[in-house]
């Protein structure tokens, strides 16, 4: 019972005390004298107080007063003449704002700027004070008062307006594109590479740069160890932010490096210049004595990464390296990092998914501001003494005019995890693809899916007027789709366990030239049309003596059956040092024509460690 009073009293507090609209705002300002194009600063004010225009042409252009000397909270501070048909710019402190705007209201105001050096509150007050006041009142930025004076020197004009924010901007194009692209560009390039190395072990004129093909399997601990440190990193970041971000802009600044390294190298290696080394040292990575273009190439890819450390804070051209920085890094990533299985990435998007929806939609129930923490920190938090903001992500300025982006959001935000989360996936179902043959079903329809769930994202985004999670789309997209392609093609069993990827893929044919192969001679006691039949269906590895011409019934032979070392003997010929191994091979694995049959011989030198590989082939 002793509870109930406090409830009652808590839910009178929240109905009764006064509620303060926040909105943003602009004030367009341009020059008496009409030297000079207009600018939009941005301006916080209370719709309680009076409502400002919609549109630019409605609102009153009206001089500003630069009153910043004062605070105006007593008649002595108002000039003499009042402020008629004028704006005053007055500095925040000392009085409540009702006691300002009424001062200034009384003086033939039309608006009133309050200047303020601290961070942009709503201007408050109560009912009756709202029914008082008619004229605008917003806050402006100590800093944009100062660019105001310089840019337009004393005599300006202004006019304060509210235009109405758009659904969609269309820099969501833009970031669509980069993330639908980097999804399938890295899925096709990982996938490929990843069955290419199956097949063969590429011959590199550069020992130093064999890292490229290196790629690391993700297992389910590594999973849950990355989800941990995710969690605490975003924590801390949250709590230290700006003692921690430099460290992330450092990381960043290294991995971009190397992923723009590893994505340009295949196209310096087409060039037919730089491929002389550097001579012998002793000196580390040089030892090893990496070609001219090679080198070329790292220099310019840390210069790149340099000046965008430098001049990370330039908005107008600075978020061009950083996406450019950032879709490298994600390829690099996608190139390296490999799940082995469907279950695997199963596992990794579900874990994901949670943490990226509690950290978006819980944390703002646990938070003393009500913030979500994946917003602050992404975004970067309000209160920041150093003003940096994450770099780990894609940024695109807004393209439409907006008090939004004037005032809060100049960019438009997409974390690389959501770019690297699901092209894991789209990289999965590509080699799946590769594996059964199967015309790039799985990739195409899961890259599909991963366009449908982004552009959901942007339609919640634009509905909800808030930042939205975006694997919350893209994971049920991805792995519905996926699991239904499989269950479609009856597919599901192998999708789910990844099998085969390791030893179930048909080996490639031997390249071999022709030589003579020696004659096999038949058993004669088993008819001539069995022997055919055991051949074709049961080729067999044989190791005979030398004998005679090769026919060609004799020339199926099956790899996978033991050798009968009672079948081995010297051979008789000009080289008694050689032996002669024929490894008879079934036309179809050979590509030959049913018609002609085949044999491939190696000859192993008892003098030295050269073999050749041969093939001869009959009709």
């Amino acid at each position: 019972m002793a509870a109930r009073p406090a409830r009652l009293r808590v839910w009178l507090l929240l109905h009764f005390l006064p509620q303060v609209y926040c909105e943003y705002g602009m004030v367009h300002v341009l020059s008496e004298k009409g030297s000079s194009k207009g600018k939009d600063y941005c301006i916080l004010f209370n719709s309680q107080w009076a409502h400002l225009p919609h549109d630019l042409g409605k609102a009153s252009l009206l001089q500003l007063q630069d009153q910043t000397a004062s605070v105006l909270c007593s008649p002595s501070d108002v000039p003499d003449g009042g402020f008629n048909n004028q704006i005053p710019m007055v500095m925040r402190g000392n009085c409540t704002f009702y006691e300002k705007v009424r001062l200034a209201q009384i003086n033939g105001a039309r608006g009133l700027l309050i200047v303020s050096r601290e961070r942009l509150v709503p201007p408050g007050g109560n009912r009756s004070q709202y029914e008082e006041i008619d004229i605008p009142v917003a806050l402006l930025s100590y800093t944009d008062m100062l660019d105001i004076g310089k840019s337009f020197g004393s005599s300006v004009k202004g006019a304060m307006y509210a235009p109405n924010e758009p659904v969609l901007d269309y820099n969501m194009v833009i970031i669509f594109v980069m993330a639908v692209g980097t999804v399938a560009i890295g899925g096709y390039w990982a996938g490929s590479r990843d069955v290419k190395k199956r097949y063969m072990k590429h011959k590199r004129d550069d020992g130093a740069e064999k890292h490229d093909d290196e790629t690391v399997d993700v297992t389910p601990i590594m999973i849950c160890v990355f989800v941990v440190m995710c969690c605490s990193m975003l924590v801390l970041l949250y709590f230290f932010y700006d003692h921690l971000v430099y460290v992330i802009i450092g990381i960043f600044c290294l991995a971009a490096s190397i992923g723009l390294y590893s994505c340009l190298s295949p196209f310096v290696r087409r060039f037919p210049v730089g491929k002389c080394r550097i001579p012998d040292n002793n000196l580390p990575y040089f030892h090893k004595r990496p070609q001219v273009r090679m080198l070329l190439l790292a220099v310019f890819c840390i210069s790149v990464s340099v000046v965008w450390g430098v001049f990370r804070n330039e908005d107008q051209w600075a978020w061009v390296l950083q996406d450019a920085l950032g879709i490298a890094f994600c390829l690099y990533m996608l190139k390296t990092i490999r799940l082995p299985t469907f279950k695997g990435c199963t596992l990794l998007l579900m874990v994901l998914f949670v943490y990226d929806v509690f950290f978006v939609f819980i944390t703002p129930f646990l938070t003393k501001t009500g913030e979500s923490i994946m917003v602050e920190v992404a975004a970067g938090p309000s209160d920041s003494a150093t003003h940096e903001k994450l770099p780990m992500v894609l940024k695109v300025p807004r393209l439409n005019s907006s008090p939004l982006a004037l005032c809060d959001r100049p960019f438009s935000l997409l974390g690389f995890g959501d770019i690297l989360v699901p092209g894991l996936l789209v990289a999965y179902c590509h080699r799946f693809d590769i594996q059964v043959q199967s015309s790039r079903v799985y990739f195409v329809s899961c890259t599909i899916a991963y366009g449908i769930g982004l552009l959901v994202t942007f339609v919640a985004l634009a509905l909800m007027q808030m930042g939205q999670p975006a694997l919350l789309y893209l994971v049920p997209c991805t792995l519905l789709t996926s699991f239904a392609v499989a269950l479609w093609r009856k597919e599901l069993a192998m999708f789910w366990t990844g099998s085969g990827f390791a030893k179930d893929l048909p080996q490639p044919p031997l390249v071999i030239a022709p030589v003579n192969c020696p004659e096999l001679p038949k058993d004669s006691n088993v008819p001539a049309s069995e022997q055919d039949t055991e051949q074709m269906t049961n080729p067999t590895l044989h190791v005979k003596e030398l004998r005679g011409p090769t026919t060609a019934a004799e020339e199926l032979a099956d790899t996978d059956t033991k050798m009968d070392q009672s079948e081995i003997s010297a051979a008789q010929s000009e080289e008694p040092a050689d032996l002669i191994f024929c490894i008879r091979a079934a036309s179809r694995r050979l590509g030959m024509s049913p018609g002609s049959s085949g044999s491939a011989c190696r000859r192993v030198s008892t003098l030295g460690n050269s073999t050749d590989w041969s093939r001869k082939e009959t009709s």
